[in-house]
């Protein structure tokens, strides 16, 4: 079994793969929904996906493994752990942009794994690598549980996905699940 193969049956055996009309984070809608939580609630899944990744980015030299919160900061300690490095994470602030926290830094120069669970349109991951770039950073790679965006983002730096699984989504004015009369579910807990 391939291991996009194998990471998507934990998906699957852990119920994370939702089917309807979903309000993304981004405003968008979709007939799918990854639900990050629903495989994060199992440590031994997380964990085979987390050293998935690890051993994607063994070669790479990395220092330190960031996520955004909230599912990155699981995503970045679990990483950390396997790779023997530092786990750090970037939160919100009130102007809506990620910031270190909690005494976290990032050295110039230092090389840096960003990880997220489920990319999209990249509005996270590119909020943490600007948390990367104004600490004089290195991004050395990106690694995500499910890749589900529909282009190249263009994140200037290696990317690699557990999934790779392109799922299609509408804005709303042509949303044909919205003209079918579709009930819209908001699942999660960001604010849209």
């Amino acid at each position: 079994m391939s291991s996009n193969k194998y990471a998507e049956s934990l998906f699957l055996d852990a119920g994370a793969v939702l089917k309807g009309h979903f309000l993304l984070t981004s405003g968008l809608h979709s007939p799918v929904y990854w639900e990050k939580f629903r495989i994060l609630q199992y440590p031994q899944h997380t964990s085979r996906l987390c050293q998935m990744i690890a051993g994607h980015f063994s070669n790479d030299d990395i220092e330190v493994v960031i996520g955004p919160t909230t599912g990155g900061i699981i995503l970045a300690y679990e990483v950390a752990r396997f790779m023997g490095i530092r786990g750090i994470f970037a939160e919100k602030t009130g102007d809506g942009q990620r910031s270190l926290k909690r005494g976290f830094e990032i050295k110039p120069g230092e090389k840096v794994l960003l990880v997220d669970d489920v990319l999209t349109t990249g509005k996270s991951v590119r909020e943490v690598i600007d948390v990367i770039r104004r600490a004089n950073g290195h991004l050395a790679g990106i690694g995500v549980l499910v890749d589900r965006s529909e282009k190249d983002l263009q994140l200037g730096a290696p990317l690699y996905s557990c999934i790779r699984s392109e799922t299609v989504t509408y804005r709303p004015e042509e949303c044909p699940l919205c003209l079918d009369g579709m009930p819209l579910i908001k699942p999660g807990s960001s604010e849209v």
